[in-house]
Order: structure tokens, then sequence, then C-alpha cells
């Protein structure tokens, strides 16, 4: 493991961890926006539209296209009553979950319970969307730290159940009423809002999965990964933009692999390791989605991506998604996780298999 630091920009990632190219010119070219102290970034880290996935920036002043357009995005992890021997993955299959349609209970009530006006986007609240969200049942690969796992009401034969996604039009709301950044109570008020709206979506889109196979849910850790927050630093104040990237600071935090590998639980060790008080949000891409649609097609027939090697089932109805989620088109969580390790800033609660991956029906007209 080594860390690589030039000026203000810091990659905590070891040599033969996948970096893309491209992700070094985002990295320093937020080095060099206004008020911009340190950007560092985590093995996870892969190119976005306009910054780098997979980092954290610490500036003195607010810097909104830093965190992207989708504040509050994260994962969270939730216990079911379901045990692993109830899972039944021909019959799961044929669910329709239609976790992008409306929910037909009181959304309003629902968006009332987290402080949000009834019309914060109660279309989309509770609903999934597209992209790499998705919603998971897990059951456990191997308990690492027992005493921890048991502080977390665990138990080993219990299915668990991972969200991923959004704040969705909530959050280009936000970016809409205060462009720039430049008045920062606003925009802070705008993402508290954006990330209350996440944070219930997914506590809902977890129900919903949950009652589908037959059991209840009850919320382990949610962590969001598009933020700005206050940050002080050696006595100093900072803005701290995270972009695909998990607070050390709030607890355990699920970091997923692909639908295809393990994903991890762990317990952040914020002891000022020059992280700004963050680590990776997950396994990171590989190649940009384009580049996946054509390698997956070129190895693997539909019918091969719904079944995983580890024995898991996806439900995908969207062929070219299907394609661009394909595990290969990730980069190796287990190296993510040593990288993490050998730098001193998790340590393992838990592994989970995938063994049920949703991620859209076909649109029912």
């Amino acid at each position: 493991m080594h860390t690589v630091e030039e000026g203000a920009v810091r990659l905590i990632a070891s040599g033969d961890s996948w970096i893309d190219g491209a992700v070094v010119g985002q990295l320093y070219a937020a080095a060099k926006l206004e008020g911009v102290r340190e950007v560092i970034a985590f093995p996870d880290v892969y190119p976005g539209p306009d910054f780098a996935i997979g980092a954290a920036v610490l500036s003195e002043v607010i810097h909104p296209k830093l965190t992207g357009a989708d504040l509050g995005c994260g994962v969270g992890l939730w216990k079911t009553d379901l045990r692993r021997d109830q899972v039944n993955l021909d019959e799961w299959a044929e669910i329709r979950f239609d976790l992008g349609h409306p929910w037909e209970g009181d959304i309003a009530r629902r968006l009332a319970k987290a402080s949000l006006a009834s019309t914060f986007s109660p279309m989309e609240f509770g609903t999934l969307g597209g992209g790499s969200h998705f919603a998971e049942a897990q059951v456990v690969e191997k308990i690492y730290h027992r005493a921890r796992f048991k502080d977390l009401d665990l138990e080993r034969e219990q299915v668990l159940v991972a969200v991923h996604s959004g704040s969705g039009s909530v959050s280009e709301d936000a970016f809409r009423t205060v462009p720039d950044g430049r008045d920062a109570e606003a925009f802070l008020a705008a993402q508290q809002i954006a990330t209350r709206w996440a944070k219930a979506s997914r506590a809902l889109i977890a129900e919903r999965f949950s009652h589908s196979l037959g059991g209840g849910c009850e919320r382990v850790v949610d962590v969001a990964h598009n933020s700005i927050t206050p940050y002080e630093e050696f006595g100093e104040a900072f803005w701290l933009h995270r972009r695909g990237a998990a607070a050390a600071h709030e607890g355990p935090v699920l970091i997923p692999g692909s639908r295809g590998t393990l994903s991890y639980l762990v317990e952040p060790i914020d002891e000022g390791f020059g992280n700004a008080g963050s680590i990776a949000h997950g396994c990171g891409r590989k190649w940009p989605r384009s580049l996946s649609r054509q390698k997956s097609r070129e190895r693997f027939g539909a019918e091969r991506l719904v079944e995983t090697e580890l024995g898991g089932r996806v439900v995908c109805e969207n062929r070219d998604l299907l394609y661009e989620e394909a595990p290969l088109a990730y980069k190796n969580i287990e190296r993510v996780i040593r990288d993490l390790l050998e730098a001193g800033l998790v340590r393992v609660i838990a592994s989970f298999r995938p063994v049920f991956t949703y991620k859209m029906r076909e649109i029912r007209r």
C-alpha cells in the first residue's frame, strides 16, 4: 500500500489499484478551484461528468459542482426478519416489486414524518431510479468482528437488504435554486432537504422491497455519499465536499461491491489520517457505461448476467442497463477494502453475499 501525494492532491490507493488516467486530470482541475486546499481520492475513484467520483475536497468556499447533482445519494443496510433458509430465487424472480412506480400508500404522511412538505417530488418518493441504484437481498458471508456485529444486533442467519438510491429531482431543484453556492446558508438548507428526502425514500424502498419478499425490516446504517459539510482540520475551518465518499465519523458504513461480488460492512477509524474524515463508498466503476456495454456484449449473453458467479439472481429488464452494470464493469472490491485496511482507515465487521438484486422491470402500460 502506498499513498501518492503531489501538492494539494492525495490519492489513497495501492500501486495495483485500477485508476483511470482521466481521473487524475479531474483531481488536479479541482485543486485549482478558488479556495481549494486539498483533494483526497480513494481506491474506488473514477471519472465523473464534472468531477471525480470517489473523492473528498477541503475548500474555503463552497463549490456545488464538486458534489454532483444528486445530493444525499447513498447506501443503507436493513436487517429483516427473513432467514437464509427462506431465500427462494425462482419465486422471488417472479415478483413484480415495481420499485420504479410510485408507492400507493400515504406519501404525504411519510414525507411529513421526515419533516418534508408533501410537494417534494411525491411521485418519485420511495422509487429506485436508474443507473447504479439497486435494492438487494444479502446474506452473511463472514463475520470478522464478532463483538461489533453483535452490537449492531445482527444475526448470522438473517437476510439483509441493501439499498442504493438518491434524491432525484429534489436535488436538481436545489441546484437550480442555488446555482453557484455563494449563498452558503441557502445551499446548505437545500442540501438538508435533499438529504432528508433521500434517506426517507431509501427507507421506504427497503420497506417495499422487504415486504415484497415476505418480511419486515429495520435500519442498521444509512450513509449519504454526496454532501457539503463544515469541517475543521488543524484548527482551520473548511467546507468538506464529498463526491462518492462516505463519512468516517457517523458509525459503520456498508461498502457495496458489484452485483456479483461481496459487500463489506466496515467501521471507519476517524483518527486524522489525512483522509478528510472520509472513506470509499463502493468498488467504483472500471469502465464508462458505453465501454461497459460493448465489452459485456462481447463476452456474455444477457442470460449470463442475470445469474452471478456467487449464485445470486439479478432482475434488470433494461438490456442496456444490464450490460452497463455487469460485474466486470466494476473494480475489484477486495482490492478496495485491502487498500482501506492498509491505509489504516477501517476495520471490517462483516462481509455479505448478494443473493437477489433488483434494478428494474419493464414499465407497465
